[in-house]
C-alpha cells in the first residue's frame, strides 16, 4: 500500500518543535499504539526540559513495562505478521479495507488498523478519553481487555490509559495469545 510493509514511530517523537509538548498522557498513549506494531521502541530524549521524561516517573515506569511486556506476548503473532510481510509484500499495519472491501465503512476508517488479519487497533489519540468510540467490521470480535464479544458496528468502549481499544478476531489461531493477554492484564 505504501511501498513499505514494516513501520513504527519513535514513542514520544524525536522532539518537539514550535511549542509542542509531549505530556505524560501522550506518551503512554503512543507507547500504547506501539504494542501494536512490528517494533516497539522509544526515542523522546530532546528537549528534556520541555517534555515529558517518562524515566522520572516511577507510575510511567510501571505502565511501560506492563505495555512492553503484552509487546512480548505477541511475539508469535507478529512473527508471522512480519512473515506475511516479507512473503506476500501486505503491511503489517493495514487498512481495515484490505480484509473487508465489501464494506464501505472500512474505506473512510483513517485512525483505526489492522495489525495482520487478527487484531483491529483503534488508538486514543485525544487528551482525557476514558471511552473511546470503535468501527468493527462484521465479523466476530473479542475485546482485549475484558473478553466481552461484539459483531461489528460502531460501539463504545473503555478506553484507560494502558488498555487501548484492541480487538481479535474470535476465529484467529493465535487467540490463546490474546487470551492470554486478557488472563493476566485484562479488566476483571
Amino acid at each position: 500500500m505504501t511501498g513499505c510493509g514494516l513501520s513504527h514511530s519513535d514513542i514520544g517523537g524525536y522532539t518537539s518543535l514550535f511549542g509542542n509538548v509531549r505530556t505524560k498522557e501522550l506518551f503512554l498513549r503512543w507507547a500504547e499504539m506501539a504494542v501494536f506494531t512490528p517494533v516497539m521502541r522509544t526515542h523522546e530524549g530532546n528537549r528534556p526540559d520541555d517534555n515529558f521524561q517518562y524515566y522520572d516517573d516511577e507510575d510511567t515506569m510501571e505502565r511501560l513495562a506492563r505495555l512492553v511486556e503484552v509487546y512480548t506476548m505477541l511475539a508469535p503473532y507478529t512473527r508471522e505478521v512480519v512473515r506475511e510481510t516479507a512473503g506476500r509484500g501486505i503491511p503489517a499495519q493495514r487498512p481495515l479495507f484490505l480484509h473487508y472491501e465489501e464494506d464501505g465503512a472500512c474505506y473512510d476508517i483513517q485512525y483505526q488498523y489492522l495489525y495482520g488479519r487478527d487484531l483491529l487497533a483503534a488508538p486514543v489519540y485525544l487528551e482525557n478519553q476514558t471511552e473511546w468510540e470503535v468501527y468493527l467490521p462484521a465479523d466476530e470480535w473479542i475485546h482485549l481487555w475484558t473478553g466481552r464479544e461484539y459483531g461489528g458496528g460502531t460501539v463504545k468502549v473503555e478506553a484507560q490509559i494502558g488498555e487501548p481499544p484492541v480487538f481479535y478476531r474470535k476465529k484467529s489461531a493465535y487467540a490463546p495469545i490474546f487470551q492470554s493477554i486478557q488472563g493476566k492484564y485484562g479488566v476483571r
